[in-house]
Parts: structure tokens; sequence; C-alpha cells
């Protein structure tokens, strides 16, 4: 158990980040979802629109840092790619 007043408040300060940083997390993967879902379906529009959406909180997760910058370049090329495929 952590001794010193400091030690203490980043133990709870920490509960308070995880708390931010798996919402942040859920929301992104809930976009990404979106546009392979739209994907799937073959809805180019529908697709685009939710790249868009998802594409500046996929941004932000990097640099708030709960998700790696290579991660994050892979999957915007993936659906980029993914969404233009469509007929």
């Amino acid at each position: 158990m952590a001794n010193t007043p400091q030690a203490k408040k980043r133990i709870r300060r920490n509960q308070a980040r995880t708390v931010v940083n798996k919402n942040r997390v859920s929301r992104i993967r809930t976009l990404v979802k979106k546009v392979e879902n739209a994907v799937a379906a073959g809805d180019k529009d529908a697709a685009a629109t939710a790249l868009k959406a998802a594409q500046p909180e996929m941004a932000r997760g990097v640099a708030k840092g709960v998700l790696h910058k290579n991660t994050v370049a892979r999957k915007f090329s993936r659906l980029t790619k993914s969404v233009n495929a469509i007929g």
C-alpha cells in the first residue's frame, strides 16, 4: 500500500485517468466499427461519413497517449483503403 501522500494522490489520479482513457478507447472502437459495418454493407456515403467522424477521434487518442501512433496510422490507412475500394 502507498505510504506517502504523493503516492496516495497518484493512485487517486491514476484511477480517474483510467476511466477517462477507457471511455476514449471505447468511443474510438465504436467509431471504427461503424466504418467497418458501412464498408461491409457496401454503403460508400455512410462509410465516408463514419470515417470522417472516426479520424479526428483516433488522432486525439494518439495525442492523449491512449493509442500508439503507428497503430492509428495503420488503421487510418486500412480504413481509407477499404472505403475507397467500395464501387
